[in-house]
């Protein structure tokens, strides 16, 4: 009798030797269609490496500031994970590459203003001081001169020290304070800030303001804003006139309306008159166009806006708007 493992030994070999014969006869089967399979395969990885070729030549020409260019659309998964992110890529560069452009060219029109702004009040001093170097001048005559000089040395000091300002704001190096501001107590700052100059130009500022009206932010930078809002008011305010400021709060935002009885603003300036270095008709000499545009983008950076337009009564009208949330 034979054993377990002669058995299994005997059904081993009977086994190989069917899948042998059966082979033996299908081999007409199986060689071709291993070659297809081959083929097939072959010419499914050359087009894969001729696709990844031609995005490597795409990649290249965007490497060279050609960002015009389009990637195919590919239906294989990879490639087309692979394309999806080329492309989104691509557009990210385009619009970098426009905004630098555009920043290169507000840059040059900046420094094109800063100079224009600083030659006038540095000639005016050149020339003073020529005459101040006349020895046949009277005492009122040089008391004259010098009161000019001094003048023109603090609009190029009020320059600076704005471009100062405006420069850290581009920089993002300012940071704001985040805490209650009594708006009574900032209106009562910014007035004895500028007493002397109101009181100048012989102009009123009147304001009638509760002291619980508040609102969340930077109380400097605030003021800072205010007062260059309440000086352009001064200087198209004619003498005898007056600026009137308000406040109210409300549980979406707290207002400040500035108001003043001058000439008001010309139309065609409405639009352009928080843009830096905008200087509108009939502004006076003294003013260098950043004022306005230095207070708005401390408004802005407090989640706040700025309006302003002419009054139905005549005269300016500022309105700046905190808000409590998102407007």
């Amino acid at each position: 009798m034979k054993r377990n493992g002669e058995w299994i030994a005997e059904g081993v070999v009977f086994t190989a030797s069917i899948l042998a014969a059966w082979i033996s006869r299908a081999w007409w089967i199986v060689l071709p269609t291993g070659i297809l399979y081959m083929g097939i395969h072959a010419e499914g990885e050359y087009s894969r490496r001729k696709k990844i070729r031609e995005i490597y030549a795409q990649i290249d020409r965007v490497l060279r500031g050609d960002y015009t260019t389009a990637f195919e659309e590919y239906q294989e998964g990879d490639l087309s994970i692979l394309q999806n992110q080329l492309h989104k890529l691509v557009i990210r560069l385009n619009e970098q590459a426009v905004q630098l452009g555009q920043d290169k060219q507000y840059l040059m029109n900046a420094m094109a203003d800063i100079s224009h702004q600083l030659k006038t009040p540095l000639t005016s001093v050149n020339i003073i001081l020529s005459f101040l170097m006349e020895e046949n001048l009277t005492y009122e005559e040089r008391l004259h001169l010098s009161g000019k000089l001094s003048n023109a040395l603090s609009h190029v000091e009020e320059l600076i020290t704005t471009l100062l300002k405006l420069s850290k704001f581009d920089a993002g190096v300012v940071q704001f304070q985040n805490a209650p501001v009594s708006v009574k107590k900032l209106a009562d700052t910014v007035f004895e800030g500028m007493a002397v100059q109101l009181e100048l130009k012989e102009v009123l500022l009147t304001y009638d303001i509760a002291e619980n009206v508040s609102f969340t932010g930077d109380f400097q930078w605030t003021k800072e804003a205010l007062e260059n809002i309440v000086k352009n008011c001064m200087e198209h305010t004619p003498s005898g006139g007056q600026i009137q400021m308000e406040a109210q709060e409300n549980p979406i935002y707290t207002e400040i309306i500035v108001r003043d009885n001058g000439t008001g603003i010309q139309k065609e300036d409405l639009p352009h008159l928080f843009e830096r270095f905008y200087r509108g008709k009939g502004t006076e000499n003294t003013g260098v166009g950043i004022g306005l545009s230095l207070a708005a983008e401390i408004v802005r950076r407090q989640n706040g806006t700025i309006k302003v337009f002419n009054a139905k009564n005549g005269g300016a009208e500022f309105q700046i708007c905190f808000y409590k949330m998102l407007p």
